[in-house]
């Protein structure tokens, strides 16, 4: 048995995949075994090199094989890999990453609550609204409202918020006091928060542009409404910028392009472009200096690896990194060329539907109402073949492709993408 054989019999056997089908696993095994990255490609066990057209979780925006933050992972390890920040203890990655942090957020917002990735982030930033209405005397005020459409993690709060139904129908109980809303309906919104009471409410969450749901973006004035509705009711609006924090979008942080700032924004995923497991909550002035003023004991919540200090100074070459390179013009830029190209496909190919993108971050719809199984898996497939990884969204009835390259993607290597999908379009629309 070769190399690949006995790997993909040791993965059957021992490695329960996230996100996966069981029995797929368990049958097909492992379709990838990836072994080396460099750039914006991927090279497996036997060779086979793709490019990674989701930045492999919406994650990896400096792309593969950065040795820079190799290097300061091994420095940072060497002098001092990890220590509590429990309690005064503190570490200097941890405190220099939030001071970069509150350079670069949006508004007012200036004080971090480190996690170890996106969905610890978002149950954080539930435990810690709620936490914040008990200490202004309003322990009632407990119902988080999330979107239709939206993800926002697997644990068991971030499951509940998630609007995706199939997550939550995963499990057989979910946490009490999460509501969802129509993803861009601010009167619906409206609606919920009166018909359950404003003085029920603790928080309103949502993505600036919903990525595992499909890459929807907002009308332009969505988040001015819901976020006046949020002022209106004293309601604490947060933003969950997992995916698309950290240049994604053509901005540091998504809701910039929509002019509002959030009480409280929850971020993973690009802060360390994956080399190492961090997330965090950050805080508005405002709710910081509340926390002080009325907080009278410990505040009862943290993770063993809150301020990692290997992972914070990852974090902060990777911020540099970000900036000396210029990856956030890139995105824009390449995200309209990217843009302009599915377009063309769009014109060309009769099973296409609307397509969308906002920065690094686009998806293609398909259609046919007739089609009794969707047609994006194939395509997910065909192009995997030709050398392109996306990902596939069957979530409420969609049939659609999501793609989110790394920010470092050069013009020509758009260009590959676009054919890529365009021939992979095509090979499936010619056998239907």
């Amino acid at each position: 048995m070769d190399e690949f054989g006995q790997l993909e019999e040791l993965d059957k056997r021992h490695f329960l995949h996230p996100t996966s089908s069981i029995q797929q696993q368990q049958d097909m095994g492992p379709s990838f075994i990836f072994k080396e990255g460099r750039g914006i490609y991927l090279e497996d066990i036997k060779g086979n090199v793709v490019i990674d057209g989701m930045s492999s979780l919406w994650n990896v925006n400096v792309g593969h094989g950065r040795t820079e933050l190799g290097d300061v992972a091994k420095e940072q390890m060497a002098k001092l890999a990890y220590s509590s920040c429990f309690g005064t203890f503190s570490n200097e990655p941890a405190i220099r990453l939030s001071a970069s942090l509150a350079a670069l957020a949006p508004g007012d917002l200036q004080a971090t609550f480190f996690t170890s990735g996106g969905s610890e982030a978002n149950d954080t930033a539930y435990k810690l609204a709620r936490h914040y209405w008990i200490l202004k005397g309003k322990p009632e005020r407990k119902k988080i409202i999330s979107r239709t459409k939206s993800y926002h993690g697997v644990t068991m709060g971030a499951t509940s918020a998630t609007g995706l139904q199939p997550f939550r129908e995963f499990t057989s109980s979910l946490a009490p006091d999460f509501f969802h809303v129509a993803h861009f309906n601010s009167s619906a919104l409206r609606k919920l928060i009166e018909a359950e009471g404003p003085d029920t409410i603790a928080a309103f969450i949502a993505e600036p542009i919903q990525g595992a749901g499909g890459v929807h973006i907002a009308p332009e004035n969505y988040f001015k409404e819901v976020k006046n509705i949020c002022v209106e009711y004293g309601i604490l609006f947060l933003t969950d910028e997992v995916i698309t924090g950290f240049g994604r979008t053509g901005k540091w942080f998504g809701i910039e392009h929509y002019g509002v700032t959030p009480d409280m924004m929850c971020f993973a995923k690009g802060v360390s472009s994956g080399y190492a497991q961090l997330g965090g909550v950050m805080l508005s002035e405002q709710i910081h200096e509340e926390f002080k003023k009325l907080s009278t004991g410990t505040l009862l919540h943290g993770y063993t690896y809150s301020g990692h200090a290997m992972a914070c100074g990852v974090a902060l070459k990777n911020i540099e990194l970000v900036e000396k390179e210029n990856l956030i013009e890139n995105a824009k830029t390449m995200g309209e060329k990217l843009l302009a190209g599915l377009k063309q496909i769009q014109g060309k190919r009769k099973i296409v539907g609307e397509v969308r993108g906002l920065g690094l971050m686009a998806a293609i719809e398909f259609i046919d109402k007739n089609r009794k199984s969707p047609v994006s898996p194939l395509i997910v497939n065909e192009a995997a073949k030709r050398g392109l990884i996306c990902r596939s969204v069957l979530f409420d009835g969609q049939d659609t492709i999501v793609i989110a390259p790394p920010l470092i993607i050069k013009s020509e290597e758009v260009v590959k993408v676009i054919r890529i999908l365009d021939d992979s379009i095509h090979e499936i629309e010619s056998n239907e």
